[in-house]
């Protein structure tokens, strides 16, 4: 169903308002563009529900579509449709990938490729990126720490008593442990409470750095940038010559709309922004727009992640627990010398987050958790061409996605494990998360070759003059941290380098 009229014009239209779209309205509001930033979701309200453990185990938040796997299975995908994606969910932890992760790594599993970009080609946008967000973080820590133009913006997140102890026993193992780097409006003025209810919870006095707040309200303010919510956008159209995007085709609050614009950059997930591609075939570009080289929708990745549930003899839980992280084991394995992964804190898990504990009464879980530190362990997942995105026949999202590198991870399960029954937790839960999308990236990744890569290294589409896709989609490789503040770096990057004046 083709609309008739134009609802909107704009020099740039942006599609998808996460922390790769967010960003880049922002700085390009700020340079005085003509911006149209399109959103699927609507603004999340403030409500009681945003802090209720209740609310957030029975997915109020999440959206309701459902993809299938690669049996035709369907399962909830776990992503949220708000302005500011699913970054209104995260926990703010804002980590720089480390020089390293830009490099080729050998890894256990086998070969992380290196970046068409190098660490200090992308330094002072994460600097830029840590500035905007408000990040707190300590340097001279972390052992795998890159070198950096500028300090934090502001100080650590200090630990609660619990959190300095445990700290002090890993230091008494010869661990590095480190403050996280997070994104939290902390301090004199500051609106953050520190409450139990950051990680995995939208903030109801918005005082967590989301690409919402620190990103498209800013933009919005500029006077440059417009905000279109409830518009979901399904198919992209081109001129006669195949070689420019023209208009997008969208729904909004249930009715057919037209956007034109100059520019049009892609900025909906890894997940969907390949599968609005490969919706937006036509006869210049039968396999999915801008797939000549056939990789669109292939080699995503997720990570390899798994909770582990640290339950104490005595209650002793934090309330704003997430301020702890370990990269020991980042980059060498003790055992074969490769890269293990990232381990760190998670916000608190409530006894209301069955899906995150072991069965047990509820009274149990309560018992449990009031005992209970909880963390993440993170390790690579490598780019796989047979771990893709397509589109079911029914037109809905189909992902098939094989783990890989499984064993570095165990092994860091395993040191990790150790590591906090030594520290004086006697019991060490794992919660492997198999199918968590949290992290996707990859599917339509940068790169210098047009035959094997869909995106030049400022993130434009080798087949098309006026296209661009700034989200997650463009990293080659995983690396085993969150993903958040790369994607928002290169998204300062693009709105660098890119002539964005001249229609791309």
């Amino acid at each position: 169903m083709t609309p008739k009229r134009v609802n909107e014009r704009a020099e740039i239209v942006i599609i998808g308002s996460g922390p790769g779209g967010g960003t880049l309205a922002r700085a390009l509001g700020e340079k005085g563009m003509d911006v149209l930033l399109v959103e699927q979701g609507d603004v999340l309200p403030s409500e009681p529900e945003n802090w209720s453990a209740t609310a957030a185990a029975e997915g109020r938040y999440r959206s309701p579509e459902r993809w299938v796997d690669a049996k035709g299975i369907e399962f909830d995908p776990g992503v949220h449709d708000w302005v500011g994606g699913n970054s209104k969910m995260w926990g703010a932890c804002l980590p720089r990938f480390r020089a390293e992760d830009f490099m080729e790594v050998e890894h256990r599993g086998g070969i992380s490729p290196a970046w068409p970009i190098t660490y200090g080609d992308l330094e002072p946008y994460y600097a830029d990126a840590e500035r905007r967000f408000g990040v707190h973080g300590q340097v001279g820590i972390d052992p795998t720490e890159p070198s950096r133009s500028s300090p934090f913006p502001h100080e650590a997140v200090p630990d609660e008593p619990v959190l300095a102890l445990l700290r002090d026993r890993l230091r008494a193992q010869g661990l590095h442990p480190f403050p996280l780097p997070l994104g939290v409006d902390l301090g004199d003025g500051g609106r953050c409470i520190r409450c139990r209810t950051c990680d995995g919870f939208p903030c109801r006095v918005d005082a967590k750095a989301d690409a919402d707040v620190s990103m498209v309200r800013p933009a919005v303010a500029s006077g440059n940038v417009r905000l279109q919510t409830r518009t979901n956008v399904t198919r992209l159209l081109i001129d006669s010559t195949g070689l420019r995007v023209v208009a997008a085709e969208a729904i909004r609050d249930g009715e057919p709309c037209r956007i034109e614009g100059g520019t049009f950059v892609v900025s909906c997930g890894a997940v969907r922004s390949a599968a609005l591609l490969l919706a937006s075939e036509n006869e210049h570009h039968p396999n999915g727009l801008a797939n000549s080289s056939g990789q669109v929708g292939r080699n995503y990745m997720a990570h390899n992640l798994t909770e582990l549930i640290a339950v104490g003899t005595r209650a002793a839980a934090a309330t704003f627990q997430k301020t702890l992280g370990l990269n020991d084991f980042y980059l060498t394995s003790p055992s074969d010398g490769r890269p293990l992964g990232n381990i760190q804190m998670i916000g608190k898990v409530h006894p209301e987050m069955s899906r995150r504990l072991p069965r047990s009464p509820w009274v149990l879980r309560r018992v449990m958790t009031a005992r209970s530190l909880e963390f993440v362990i993170v390790s690579e997942d490598l780019p796989s061409s047979g771990s893709r995105v397509e589109l079911a026949p029914d037109g809905r999202i189909r992902l098939t996605f094989t783990p890989n590198n499984l064993a570095a991870h165990r092994e860091l399960v395993r040191r990790a494990r150790g590591m906090l029954r030594r520290a004086g937790y006697p019991l060490v839960i794992a919660r492997p998360q198999a199918t968590s999308t949290s992290h996707q990236c990859g599917t339509i990744r940068f790169g210098t070759d047009p035959a094997s890569a869909v995106l030049d290294p400022l993130c434009r589409a080798f087949d098309l003059d006026n296209l661009l896709v700034v989200d997650a989609s463009f990293m080659p490789s995983s690396a085993a941290l969150n993903p958040g503040l790369t994607i928002a770096a290169q998204a300062l990057r693009v709105a660098a380098l890119v002539d964005f004046s001249r229609g791309q």
